[in-house]
């Protein structure tokens, strides 16, 4: 193929969004040399969103060397602007103090009807408002909303639409504009007005913001936008992961644990091939997966990956450490945590910290958290919230010793959870009205509860919650087991290995470790002489 013939497929593939071609064939028209800046930002483009950052980072530094020496002032202020962009995407923002200003001052000698001027001024807008100045960070974007109005650009008309989203839920009153702003900027990227890097960045942030809100109306509907647009690309692989990540999260919500579970493996593998997005998302999803299930070695390590990225692995840290019996250490993450992000964050967090607060017998810091929760989330009128109010009330009111009040709230927790169809969070709160019942001097009416959670707990493979309800029911560890673990436990009693036991069993030798390690975790053990003893000492053997 010659170049020509080459340069002509790479544009036709870019055009029709086959990536893996796009970045296959303009890169070879480029390597025989003298290709256009135009063309060299479409490889820039396909580069990224092929996972190959450094690539895309350095053709597109390229092209604006070769816009600027041909004095396109509005080529190389547009390139600036995106290698500013690019380089927030992938994390490194060095060299925004590099291409920032030099695509402000190329922008100053760019004709008023091009929509470049205000498209240079999107990286300082974001990063004033991860400064912490949303206020200021939204009036920049207003007025870059207004030059996409007057220069009729509707792929930075929705990039201002969801930068002003970003900051008004971060102001006093704005969250319900601001979740306005991000439906019209999805609702852009739907009707295939952005561009592929624009819709990622949008749908990608969009649905996490959805979660922190409580707001799984627009979670179940912007995971969808954001699946049919990655699905509609096959060989993308930017913002892939992180799609991934968040159907995880959704799946999680909704009791489709080996789903998650699926998928979260399927974002870590994206996470490995380039998606920059996912390690935003990718390894503490899949540490909440983990967590939930019981597999918390595992977990401890996703959330040490996701910690070592701008991501702070909260809430799910935090958690692990109270379900492996780290009160303290947990109280202190959580607070440390809640005190050093803004309202929107912190309410997210605060359900924890009641959590918590409650585990470490801090009665008023939970009720001073139930508070703060009650407070920021006044104007939040979604099923889900109420769901998360009404199990953090219960959960004081219990440690205070209003049993009454503890079982209402803990009722109308169970019923907002069973309508929006989240089966763990009902269980959990069924929990707590047996606790409640239990105050109550109402045993049977408490073992109905009780039995009830516990029919989905182990449907769901839920190890953690099992222990938990057993530890409020005051049932014997050994009832903890499932019977397989039971025929597991006996074996390891007798010496085999798990690769023996797991011929005895037909199981593989993995499946025969997962066990293992949940029998250690719920029965509070760390060796296999420890369980062998117990194992005897119970009469399992």
């Amino acid at each position: 193929m010659t170049a020509s013939d080459a340069l002509d497929t790479g544009r036709a593939a870019f055009a029709e969004r086959r990536w893996a071609e796009a970045h296959e064939r303009l890169a070879e028209a480029d390597s025989a040399g003298g290709i256009s800046p135009a063309d060299l930002e479409l490889l820039a483009t396909a580069a990224f969103l092929r996972g190959r950052g450094e690539e895309c980072v350095s053709v597109l530094t390229r092209a604006h060397a070769a816009f600027a020496s041909a004095d396109d002032a509005e080529g190389a202020a547009r390139t600036a602007a995106w290698l500013a962009l690019y380089q927030i995407e992938l994390g490194d923002l060095s060299h925004n103090f590099e291409w920032v200003p030099r695509g402000l001052r190329l922008a100053a000698a760019v004709r008023d009807s091009s929509s470049v001027i205000g498209l240079v001024r999107l990286p300082p807008a974001i990063a004033q408002l991860a400064s912490g100045d949303p206020v200021g960070a939204e009036a920049r974007f207003r007025e870059i909303g207004d030059i996409a109005d007057r220069t009729q650009d509707p792929a930075l008309a929705a990039l201002a639409l969801f930068g002003r989203g970003m900051c008004l839920t971060e102001i006093d009153d704005g969250e319900a504009e601001g979740m306005a702003c991000l439906d019209a900027a999805a609702a852009a990227v739907s009707d295939g007005k952005v561009s592929p890097v624009g819709s990622g960045i949008i749908l990608s942030t969009v649905v996490s913001v959805a979660h922190t809100a409580f707001d799984l109306t627009r979670a179940i509907g912007w995971t969808k936008v954001l699946d049919d647009w990655c699905r509609d690309q096959p060989e993308l692989v930017a913002y892939s992961g992180q799609r991934h990540a968040l159907r995880a999260a959704l799946l999680l919500l909704q009791g489709a644990w080996a789903e998650a579970a699926a998928a979260a493996e399927l974002a870590m593998a994206r996470l490995r091939a380039g998606d920059y997005r996912a390690a935003f998302g990718a390894p503490y999803w899949f540490g909440e997966v983990q967590r939930l299930l019981g597999a918390f070695h595992s977990a401890a390590e996703s959330y040490r990956r996701a910690g070592a990225t701008a991501w702070d692995p909260q809430p799910g840290s935090a958690l692990l450490d109270l379900a492996e019996g780290r009160v303290s250490r947990a109280r202190d993450e959580i607070r440390r945590t809640a005190s050093a992000v803004g309202d929107f964050a912190r309410r997210h967090l605060l359900p924890a910290v009641v959590e918590i607060e409650v585990a470490a017998g801090e009665t008023g810091a939970a009720r001073a958290a139930l508070r703060d929760l009650l407070r920021l989330g006044a104007s939040a009128s979604t099923p889900m919230f109420a769901a998360v109010r009404s199990h953090a009330e219960a959960q004081v009111l219990l440690a205070e010793g209003d049993g009454t009040g503890a079982l209402e709230a803990a009722r109308a927790a169970a019923d907002a959870w069973r309508r929006i169809g989240a089966p763990h969070e009902t269980a959990r709160s069924r929990v707590l009205a047996g606790r409640a019942l239990h105050v109550l001097g109402e045993p049977t009416r408490a073992r109905a509860e009780f039995d009830a959670a516990r029919a989905v707990f182990l449907e769901l493979g839920a190890d953690p919650a099992l222990a938990e309800l057993s530890s409020a029911a005051g049932e014997r560890r050994g009832s903890l087991l499932t019977g397989r673990e039971v025929e597991v436990l006996r074996l390891v009693s007798t010496g085999l290995t798990n690769r023996a036991i797991g011929e005895r069993l037909s199981l593989s030798e993995k499946t025969v470790a997962r066990h293992l390690s949940n029998i250690f975790g719920k029965l509070g053990l760390s060796t296999r002489a420890a369980a062998t003893a117990y194992a005897y000492e119970n009469g399992l053997v």
